[in-house]
């Protein structure tokens, strides 16, 4: 089954939305630390954790927040955003997060990257590739790349990536489906790699032919937020499927 990872994305304290990476199209969704208790109530094991602090600012902020959820549920957290140093890397780890996601580190210092998944394994470096028309875009988005999407995942699992999370960014807060195809593609190209996919998801169909495709992964952020699935459905799709 599919793993069903709802995201909580933090700016200044509090769990937030923005629309394709606009933080001045940002929505706020509450306190982030009763978000997880809620989600570990309805049966969710995975967490998505992105500071948008430390994206903005270049290094990791809410970790406290991060170390509150982390001891006290048992969700299983990757974290994201701000993550540009070896003392950030350490932070995040020892706040509890069981993995992280590079997305922009693994572009502007790919040494640096690269000496993360040997320290760390493959199984807590998570590379993040976020996309906008078949490239990698970076720097919360705002920053685009030459680099080919299948290309660029293709290059990193030579170096032995085993997950990755892949967003969408034109479809991220839209509501308006997944790009069921580009996924569906990677994992046709390449069946052993965790792929994760993320952006767009607005209905639990959605969900469904993810799944029925083979994907490993679905990050859902404002479709839970704005009502579209409730946490029911979730659970019950988690009970159903397992």
């Amino acid at each position: 089954m599919i793993e069903l990872i709802p995201a909580i994305d933090i700016i200044e304290g509090r769990c937030v939305r923005l629309t394709q990476g606009d933080y001045a199209q940002k929505k706020e969704y509450g306190d982030p630390f009763e978000l997880a208790l809620q989600f570990e109530d309805h049966g969710i094991k995975r967490l998505h954790l992105v500071d948008l602090d430390g994206a903005r600012e270049q290094r990791v902020v809410n970790y406290r927040i991060l170390e509150k959820i982390a001891s006290q549920t048992s969700l299983v957290i990757d974290a994201g955003g701000g993550l540009r140093s070896d003392e950030d890397l350490r932070i995040v780890f020892e706040s509890g997060a069981s993995m992280v996601t590079g997305g922009s580190i693994a572009v502007k210092d790919r040494v640096l990257f690269l000496s993360w998944l040997s320290q760390y394994g493959p199984e807590r470096i998570i590379l993040g590739a976020d996309f906008r028309n078949t490239k990698i875009a970076i720097s919360g988005w705002h920053e685009a790349t030459a680099l080919d999407l299948n290309t660029y995942i293709a290059d990193y699992r030579d170096e032995g990536i085993k997950k990755v999370i892949c967003t969408d960014i034109d479809k991220d807060g839209m509501l308006e489906g997944p790009s069921l195809e580009t996924y569906k593609t990677l994992k046709v190209q390449d069946s052993e790699l965790h792929l994760v996919a993320s952006g767009g998801i607005s209905r639990m169909r959605d969900i469904e032919l993810l799944d029925e495709a083979g994907i490993d992964g679905v990050i859902i952020g404002k479709a839970i937020y704005e009502g579209k699935i409730p946490l029911n459905a979730l659970e019950s799709y988690i009970l159903n499927n397992n």
